[in-house]
């Protein structure tokens, strides 16, 4: 079945285009009589929720800037035995959210902090906060480059605009002062503004 030209305009112009997507199979279950008429229309207001917070948090990865996407659901703990994998999940809970703490992954080179923290981000996007990663030294080379042009307070503002900002503290080699605060031990800092 072709939709209606005028339907599919009216849901264009409504900004439905969920609804428009999903139209034809919830027809075809309304006729075979799997689904009743208020049925019908939460199950298209749904389709609309539902494409509408997939695109929110595919936007939000996107302003993110993860080096990979990375999850929690594919971080293989069996890789790292020794990785605390209990206060991981406990971390995952997010409580540490809304309660504004700041969560600090520290250990040697390569057990996983940074997955681990892009994970973290990606949990904290779905529930629909705003999160941005970055490797330090970026950091650090962006807020000096604002005050050769005195666009320093700009810059950080932008930086502590999310409610997450992950910072990456992996190869700071070009500040040694950095490094040796903390032991030479790479690690991976997500800060709650």
């Amino acid at each position: 079945m072709i939709v209606d030209v005028a339907l599919e305009q009216a849901l264009r112009t409504l900004k439905l285009s969920g609804m428009l997507q999903t139209l034809e199979s919830r027809l075809a279950q309304a006729r075979a009589g799997d689904l009743g008429h208020i049925e019908f229309l939460q199950v298209l207001c749904h389709d609309e929720i539902a494409r509408r917070e997939s695109q929110s948090i595919a936007r939000r990865i996107r302003r993110a800037q993860f080096e990979q996407q990375l999850t929690l659901e594919q971080f293989d703990f069996a890789a790292s035995p020794k990785l605390p994998a209990a206060q991981i999940r406990d971390l995952a809970a997010l409580r540490w959210l809304p309660v504004g703490e700041s969560v600090l992954l520290y250990g040697p080179v390569g057990v996983g902090k940074t997955h681990v923290a892009q994970g973290l981000g990606h949990l904290t996007i779905r529930q629909g906060a705003e999160v941005r990663f970055m490797k330090t030294s970026r950091l650090l080379a962006t807020l000096a480059g604002g005050h050769a042009d005195r666009t320093w307070d700009k810059r950080l503002r932008e930086f502590i605009r999310p409610a997450v900002l992950i910072l990456d503290l992996s190869r700071l080699g070009d500040y040694p002062d950095v490094v040796g605060q903390f032991g030479g031990i790479a690690c991976v800092a997500v800060v709650l503004r």
